[in-house]
């Protein structure tokens, strides 16, 4: 990327990541669980500036769902609340049977996209994400049949492997999406050097997106704002808006990331412009 690329940027694509499979309310009161609530959060994004929102599920008791029951709940609510918003489903689990990863993909409409984890991962003590190749392509398989874009999650060096690998075996349209993760336990350390190198390591033509686990978010979001990619931002990722301050909602994470890329004139992409740049 030339010093002209990265200053004429392309509008940026604001991804909200509601709420994860991991901790729920008692983390921070605001994360969204119910159905209802994950559509509220999810029109106050899309207001926000938000032109993606990567969703789970839940249970009733606030534990993360797979079944395509509840995924179609949740993206009903959705739908009925957002005026335009893209939604991406997770397909990401520990310790489920690609069985159960199938699910999420399975409502009608399908999602417009979804998450593929590209390899192994390490996060909590007791929590292990295998997704072997097999796995993974059968995933890729379905995302392909049903119309779904995959949004490749790189969770460090070795996955720019797996990323490769994969466009060898399957025929990936153009533009590849990549979500460069940042964090501890087996992902890439987060350090702005790590992100320019993985931008660096990533199939030719392809399109990045940024995302950084706790007090990570905010600045290497703003480095992906800088060198003209894509970012995530929400409280799956972090539940905080500044040390010491729980966030108050998904839409106020996204509407910080907006200034910023305001500030650094950097246009803030609406659903269209996010589908037209993804090619959806």
């Amino acid at each position: 990327m030339g010093y002209d690329d990265y200053l004429a940027g392309e509008p940026v694509i604001i991804t909200a990541a509601l709420t994860g499979g991991v901790h729920g309310k008692e983390a921070n009161p605001a994360i969204p669980e119910t159905p209802a609530e994950i559509g509220e959060a999810a029109a106050a994004a899309e207001a926000a500036g938000a032109a993606v929102v990567h969703l789970h599920a839940r249970r009733d008791t606030g534990e993360r769902a797979f079944s395509t029951e509840r995924f179609q709940a949740v993206t009903d609510a959705v739908r009925e609340r957002t005026d335009d918003v893209i939604i991406q489903h997770s397909t990401g689990g520990t310790g489920a049977p690609l069985s159960v990863r199938r699910q999420p993909l399975q409502t009608d409409p399908a999602p417009e996209m979804a998450s593929l984890d590209m390899g192994p991962l390490n996060r909590y003590d007791h929590l292990t994400s295998e997704n072997p190749r097999g796995m993974v392509d059968e995933l890729y398989d379905e995302m392909s049949e049903r119309g779904i874009k995959p949004e490749l999650e790189v969770f460090n060096d070795g996955h720019l492997n797996e990323v490769a690998g994969l466009l060898e075996r399957r025929d990936l349209e153009e533009p590849v999406y990549a979500t460069l993760i940042f964090g501890g336990g087996t992902l890439s350390p987060p350090h702005p050097r790590n992100l320019l190198n993985a931008i660096e390591n990533l199939p030719e033509g392809a399109l990045f997106n940024t995302l950084g686990f706790g007090p990570h978010q905010l600045p290497l979001t703003t480095m992906g704002l800088l060198v003209g990619g894509h970012v995530r931002v929400g409280l799956e990722d972090n539940v905080y808006y500044r040390r010491g301050e729980l966030a108050e909602s998904n839409a106020q994470l996204v509407a910080r990331t907006v200034r910023l890329a305001e500030e650094l004139e950097r246009p803030v992409a609406t659903p269209a412009q996010a589908r037209s740049t993804l090619g959806l």
